[in-house]
């Protein structure tokens, strides 16, 4: 078997490839660059577990980010067990060629429990005080302290939310290289997500993507070339690409107009109680699935639906099959947004009765994804001094709430899930295969692995 390491660079497409990115451009000179048709949706989830199993959405039941746990009446995101996919996985595949066969996940998702050799996976503590406190969950257990005592705590701060920074990805860049150095496996999986946030945050002419180019170009030399003077194979692809956007979509707040939506007052706020909805709408980026709870209500919801600015399609019923999503998680009406629009998940009518975790960095308890987070809310006039108070207080042992995120959708300019018009925007795949075809399906890329390690 041939040593491979497959490099997720988070938002990378076939136009960011060039001279703000000189390493990764010379060495995609010498390879094969090819696109991915995505996914839909195109979001981490979906893409990452096609990739890993070679089935569409239908098969593997990662039908976005999140979606409504029907037996639980819950709407979660980001959920971690690796059972969840309901496909087999690549390792699972190679190992049943050869027993000796070892592979390596660092950050791509679903990564808990699964049966890789060697994983890590973001995993914060929550202690009883209120407190987040940064960490990871590794595989064997001893790698979460390994690794901290030798890269210093997981800047998992850095990693989403306001303060993102390239710090992330650094710390898991090294952090395969020091697993790799100690262990050798055979297939290495490594989650590069810097081009995530800025290109949300900001339009494609702000200065500051140059320079996140600039970085994570630097991060991939240094990792492609330590594993190639190993004699690995080197895939390098992404998950979608970002593209601008200026219209947030709200379904639920039209859901909530017509009485659709169901509330809970809870200290003065609203809370979504999914469980006694009529309809609602997980919102995924530029995807969302719409469930419906009376089945003959579908068409009329539909219909409501059609009134709104920023949808450019509803899939429901057999159509479903025809999109590969047609899986007991998605939507009874599945919604994908135009070009310009993104889906926004609020579902109140007043400001002012926002549930608390609206304005925080909450992405397991809101009902849908929510792009707001990784910006600081630009009324607070003191926002330095505001977070340090607050995080002041937290060492101190006081409870308080790190309320910083705007409810200003309106900042948010990039955003994915849709198939982008340009064969430019779409993910890349960059390999040293021959293959003929001039784009690949999502689901071929699990092949383009699996003949990669089976090459010797």
């Amino acid at each position: 078997m041939k040593k491979t390491v497959v490099i997720n660079v988070v938002g990378l497409s076939k136009n960011l490839v060039g001279d703000k990115t000189p390493f990764l451009k010379g060495w995609a000179g010498k390879k094969q660059v090819r696109a991915i048709d995505p996914v839909l949706p195109a979001v981490t989830c979906s893409a990452q577990a096609t990739y890993l199993t070679g089935k569409y959405p239908e098969k593997t039941g990662i039908v976005g980010n999140g979606w409504f746990f029907k037996e639980e009446s819950e709407v979660k995101f980001w959920r971690q067990p690796n059972q969840l996919v309901q496909s087999e996985k690549i390792w699972e595949t190679l190992k049943k060629s050869n027993p000796d066969f070892t592979c390596a996940n660092f950050f791509w998702w679903y990564n808990m429990y699964s049966s890789v050799d060697y994983s890590i996976t973001p995993r914060p503590m929550y202690p009883a005080d209120g407190r987040k406190i940064p960490d990871i969950y590794t595989f064997p257990s001893h790698l979460r302290d390994d690794l901290q005592r030798e890269l210093g705590q997981f800047p998992l701060f850095k990693f989403w939310g306001p303060a993102t920074s390239i710090e992330a990805s650094t710390w898991i860049a090294r952090a395969s290289k020091m697993v790799d150095a100690q262990n050798d496996p055979t297939l290495t999986l490594i989650y590069i997500p810097h081009l995530d946030y800025n290109f949300q945050r900001l339009d494609s002419h702000h200065p500051n993507i140059d320079k996140d180019l600039k970085q994570v170009d630097e991060i991939c030399q240094d990792l492609i070339n330590y594993y190639e003077s190993k004699g690995a194979e080197v895939i390098l692809l992404s998950e979608y690409g970002i593209t601008e956007v200026e219209r947030p979509v709200y379904i639920n707040k039209l859901l909530r107009e017509k009485n659709c939506i169901a509330v809970r007052e809870e200290l003065g706020y609203d809370v979504f109680d999914a469980g006694a909805s009529e309809a609602f709408a997980v919102c995924d980026h530029q995807l969302a699935h719409i469930y419906v709870r009376d089945k003959s209500r579908i068409s009329l919801i539909g219909k409501l639906l059609g009134e709104l600015p920023g949808i450019e399609k509803l899939i429901t019923g057999e159509e479903k099959k025809e999109y590969h999503l047609d899986h007991e998680r998605a939507g009874d009406i599945i919604a994908i947004a135009d070009k310009d629009s993104w889906f926004c998940y609020y579902y109140w009518l007043d400001d002012k009765k926002a549930p608390d975790y609206a304005r925080t960095v909450d992405i397991h308890r809101k009902p849908g994804y929510d792009p707001a987070e990784l910006f600081i809310d630009p009324d607070i006039k003191f926002p330095k001094l505001k977070i340090g108070l607050k995080l002041l207080r937290k060492k101190l042992g006081f409870r308080t709430l790190m309320d910083v995120v705007p409810l200003k959708p309106e900042l948010v300019k990039g955003s994915h899930g849709r198939r982008p018009e340009s064969t430019g925007d779409w993910p890349i795949f960059i390999s040293s295969s021959k293959g003929k075809e001039a784009t690949l399906k999502p689901v071929a890329v699990f092949d383009e692995i699996r003949s990669a390690v089976l090459s010797e």
